[in-house]
């Protein structure tokens, strides 16, 4: 029993990790500009609902073409690009602070997905969503094979992401500039990088992000939508970037290890019928958040110095 409970909590860890992973990485960027974003959980809202929406739209319960949940896949994208699009017009623009402008985007994306949810589809509907497809041969070997090579094509494009994203900030032109106005903005206009135009940019992409994370939950994960369905993983994403220390390789350790945790209490409430402290269980992965970010103090140090601050090129601001 101890090794099913093992080898079931690896699989399900690296199949859940990926929407907490998209999303802390679509953060990564956000925050890299200077710009501090709790409204990730609203955008991931708006994701999940669109994804769903889609192919429930097309082919209700039923099964639709691979297409159609691409379709869902890239509307919740799109739909959390506009929504980081729409945050930075409040933050940037018109320089909101950001901490309240955040909760606010929170509350609009959450409260607006509800809505749509209750209006257009009306009660607990299920899709068949994009499943699961163990890749030949590999798939076969003990253990190892069961743990990486059973999960759909979407899982793995997600992991291919963290190279990416680690190329795209510390390799790349564009990263550079992120670094630069998240650093030291007056700096950076001081050598004509458009500090504005940088800071929406990223918005974007890490709202771009954070929707597919959502659309990611209903048509790979749930395979529905409920109003509580991202379950706080917008506010952990944000956490996890100041656990990770803003790099990405580090940001995907610390999504495995909350994942870990909560695929853990998954599996001994399944295995484990009898343990009566459930409530705990389900606690501990917030608890472990807590904890390694009540010890890892020093992330402070790599950290953009100008986080939080507005830019204002007429000001010394």
């Amino acid at each position: 029993m101890i090794a099913a409970i093992i080898v079931n909590t690896l699989t399900l860890t690296v199949r859940f990790a990926v929407a907490l992973l998209i999303a802390s990485l679509g953060e990564m960027y956000n925050q890299k500009a200077g710009i501090f974003n709790l409204g990730c959980e609203g955008i991931m809202s708006m994701g999940a609902f669109l994804g769903m929406l889609i192919p429930f739209a097309i082919g209700g319960a039923g099964e639709v073409p691979g297409y159609v949940n691409i379709m869902g896949l890239v509307a919740g994208t799109a739909c959390g690009a506009l929504m980081g699009l729409l945050f930075g017009i409040v933050v940037i623009t018109f320089r909101a602070p950001q901490g309240i402008a955040g909760i606010g985007m929170q509350m609009f994306g959450v409260g607006l997905a509800g809505t749509f949810f209750r209006s257009y589809i009306g009660g607990s509907q299920s899709i068949t969503g994009i499943n699961a497809t163990a890749i030949p041969v590999i798939s076969k070997i003990p253990v190892i094979g069961e743990i990486l090579f059973t999960h759909n094509a979407v899982v793995y494009f997600a992991y291919l992401m963290i190279p990416v994203c680690y190329y795209v900030m510390f390799k790349s032109p564009w990263g550079l500039h992120v670094r630069a106005v998240g650093t030291h903005p007056r700096a950076a206009d001081s050598l004509g990088i458009n500090v504005n135009r940088v800071r929406y940019e990223s918005l974007v992409v890490g709202g771009a992000m954070a929707g597919f994370a959502g659309a990611f939950l209903t048509l790979c994960q749930a395979k529905m939508f409920t109003a509580g369905i991202i379950g706080g993983r917008g506010f952990i994403a944000v956490a996890l970037v100041y656990f990770g220390q803003w790099h990405p390789i580090k940001i995907f350790l610390g999504a495995l290890l909350f994942t870990f945790a909560q695929s853990l209490q998954t599996q001994i409430q399944i295995f484990v019928p009898q343990f009566q402290y459930y409530e705990f269980l389900t606690m501990l992965p917030y608890i472990l958040v807590i904890v390694v970010l009540a010890f890892n103090r020093k992330s402070n140090r790599f950290g953009p110095a100008a986080l939080g601050r507005p830019f204002n090129r007429e000001m010394r601001v």
